[in-house]
């Protein structure tokens, strides 16, 4: 049976002062043994010379001159030639721009592989080398007992231990329905099936999460920019940057691992064999003015991506990405081309009303399968971490993400599920309606009377 590799995050709360030194100069030695790496390869670069290869950086970096394992010492190097390859690869491909790892580094995480660490019925042991004293964590629940490869990661406010196991795979499905799933910045993804159905899980909550956390840096930065650099009062303003940065890091990744999951879940409920994603790789490069710029460069679709095709590939799924330009500037009814206003897709020609997303969806059938199909006559609405209904069919929990839990559209939801079919007008009596505003009031002022 296939396997894969599944990365579990443990954080490192309570670390005592003596342990969080040793773990930062831990990062210290494997961010020395980075800056060997890429001083000789850059001085190759301007000698002209032939490039080191993987034996000359590890023959360059042994002999225990870092306060690291041996192997802790070899996972850096190769990661400094993934990163090189990889800018060789990009800069074939036109882009120029990318730079080979030229800046050295302060700190650096620190990799052991699984058969470097020893795992006890209580704690873990990471080895530092010869002649140094190892580290002793607490073992994190769900290790397995021959050990996993670990990764010893700073996420900005605290340090957090990744560790890898491979776990069995789901085949793929030989027969079922195809899908589509258009990525978005408004709304995280909008999947359209053959079957008439569509999902569209909204990302207001992320990107509002995202808005909070620039202005906070910028009115920390303006604190900042009154203090000496280096002295008491920047590093405060420092942290508190970075502990603010860390928590909204951890928030929106939540969030987008449970819009995607619902979306996988989706596909799963409608019997999808093939997911074809859209990549909107081409948007970004549009200059649209220094708002719109921002909120493009934090649109982190290649992360949707990545996650698309782990959670396709565990729930037995196929997953490919193409193009999808132009999708959602023409009508699927009758091909009529024009630029929409809003989320609201309503053709010019034709009279077509529906939702940009899924308009979006259904015109990437024919560039995916080569097939057109009808619009969707149903549509349901999802927010990240609200009660899904695809997980409570098959028995598993999914907790509700705070306040962002609720209908993007601000529809009742009939009978438990969370659907909403088109018009999208507010139905009398609804959470987002006036009655419905007016009923929660009352509810308020008999609760807690004044």
């Amino acid at each position: 049976m296939p396997t894969v590799e599944r990365v579990h995050i443990q954080p490192l709360t309570g670390v005592p002062a003596s342990m969080y030194t040793r773990l930062r100069e831990a990062q210290r030695q494997a961010a020395a043994v980075w800056n060997v790496c890429c001083e000789r390869h850059r001085q190759a670069r301007i000698d002209g010379e032939r490039w080191p290869r993987r034996s000359d950086l590890q023959q360059a970096t042994k002999g225990g001159q870092f306060a690291l394992h041996s192997q802790s010492v070899q996972r850096v190097v190769h990661a400094f030639l993934a990163n090189v390859d990889t800018t060789r690869q990009l800069r074939a491909e036109g882009y120029r721009q990318m730079r080979y790892p030229y800046k050295t580094k302060r700190y650096y995480p620190v990799h052991w592989p699984r058969q470097a660490m020893a795992v006890y019925a209580h704690k873990i042991v990471l080895p530092m080398g010869r002649g140094h004293k190892s580290i002793v964590l607490a073992r994190p629940d769900g290790l397995p007992d021959d050990g996993a490869a670990c990764k010893l990661v700073w996420n900005g406010a605290g340090f957090e231990l990744h560790w890898s196991v491979a776990e069995p795979d789901a085949p793929l499905k030989r027969e079922g329905t195809r899908a589509t799933a258009d990525l978005g910045q408004i709304h995280q993804v909008a999947v359209t099936v053959e079957t008439g159905e569509a999902l569209v899980v909204s990302g207001r909550g992320m990107r509002s999460e995202k808005r909070r956390l620039s202005k906070t840096h910028g009115r920390l930065a303006r604190l900042q920019s009154r203090c000496k650099k280096g002295s008491r009062r920047w590093w405060k303003l420092q942290t508190a940057r970075n502990r603010q940065a860390a928590r909204a890091r951890r928030r929106i990744r939540d969030a987008r691992h449970k819009g995607v999951r619902a979306a996988v879940d989706f596909c799963e409920a409608q019997g999808v064999n093939r997911l074809y994603i859209g990549n909107p790789h081409g948007v970004r490069s549009r200059d649209c003015g220094r708002h719109h710029n921002q909120r493009m460069s934090q649109w982190e679709y290649g992360t949707d991506l990545d996650y698309f095709e782990d959670k396709s590939q565990s729930a037995g799924i196929e997953c490919f990405n193409g193009t999808e330009r132009g999708t959602s500037s023409h009508c699927p009814e009758c091909g009529h081309r024009h630029k929409p206003k809003g989320r609201m897709w309503r053709c010019r020609k034709c009279g077509l009303t529906g939702h940009r997303d899924v308009v979006g969806g259904v015109n990437m059938h024919p560039i995916a399968y080569g097939n057109r199909i009808a619009f969707p006559h149903r549509i349901t609405y999802l927010r990240p971490g609200r009660d899904n209904a695809f997980r409570q069919a098959a028995g598993m929990n999914n907790p509700p993400l705070g306040s962002s839990s609720g209908l993007d559209t601000g529809q009742s939801r009939p009978g438990g599920a969370v659907a909403a079919a088109r018009p999208y007008a507010q139905p009398p009596g609804s959470p987002g309606s006036r009655e419905g505003q007016g009923k929660r009031s009352a509810q308020r002022s008999e609760a807690y009377p004044h």
